[in-house]
């Protein structure tokens, strides 16, 4: 019998090659959406392939393009983190919003996640930077763009791909089971009228806004927000289970 674990099937060639097996391999529910069905995702995925041909640096990997998916199943989820775009360093990007595996000081930004995840629990900065363990409780954390060029930060923002991010949104929200939203940031926080529209009864689930957690931003709003408390306070009063926030990296 042939192993289709993931660990044994070939890395996807290109971004086109890795969103088809997406479509082909996941029976959760992320690939029944519009943005995968109606080809946008094909067509984001056949921009970023055409830049990478023409030589730039396109991260993540396409073998990585959507871990967020992958490790989130929709029927899964418990809360959304949305992240802007992957990180524009070579090695860190990997499919996670905020997330990095490898080694040393984390990205600015998840360093102050870090920071006020330790000011809101009292939880100690995890040792790594990997959250593929939020991912796997539940938490999908999903960037609005799914690529980006070496050293270019948000140089694939407005290919489409953010459709994903607001199509995931509106299917959650318009959904029975509680989900709390973490929006950070003016590109995250647009995404809070389409929670807050498609919530059927109105009061399901729990938006989050605040400024980025990015050093340009994180006191202007970010830093005091609580939001890992606040988000355990409604899953537990929902009776859907707290997030283990102290649970970082387990392998994606």
């Amino acid at each position: 019998m042939t192993d289709a674990s993931p660990a044994a099937r070939a890395t996807p060639a290109s971004y086109q090659d890795a969103v088809a097996r997406f479509m082909a391999e996941t029976a959760d529910g992320w690939a029944d959406l519009a943005f995968f069905r109606s080809g946008a995702a094909a067509r984001a995925a056949a921009r970023a392939d055409a830049r990478r041909a023409a030589g730039a640096v396109v991260l993540p990997a396409p073998g990585s393009l959507l871990t967020a998916l992958r490790l989130t199943p929709l029927h899964a989820v418990r809360a959304v983190i949305l992240g802007q775009d992957p990180y524009p360093t070579p090695g860190d990007a990997h499919g996670l919003a905020f997330s990095v595996r490898r080694s040393g000081p984390p990205p600015r930004s998840l360093a102050n996640i870090f920071r006020e995840l330790t000011d809101d629990l009292g939880v100690p900065p995890p040792a790594g930077g990997d959250l593929s363990g939020w991912a796997r409780q539940g938490v999908l954390l999903l960037n609005m763009a799914l690529t980006v060029e070496a050293g270019a930060a948000g140089a694939h923002r407005g290919w489409g791909w953010e459709a994903l991010a607001a199509e995931a949104v509106t299917t959650l929200a318009a959904g029975r089971k509680p989900v709390a939203f973490v929006l950070w940031g003016a590109d995250a926080r647009r995404m809070a009228g389409l929670a807050r529209a498609h919530d059927p009864a109105g009061a399901t689930h729990l938006v989050i806004e605040s400024a980025h957690p990015s050093p340009l931003s994180a006191r202007r709003g970010f830093f005091g927000s609580r939001p890992f408390s606040r988000v355990n306070a409604f899953l537990e009063q929902a009776g859907r289970g707290a997030v283990d926030w102290s649970r970082s990296g387990d392998g994606a």
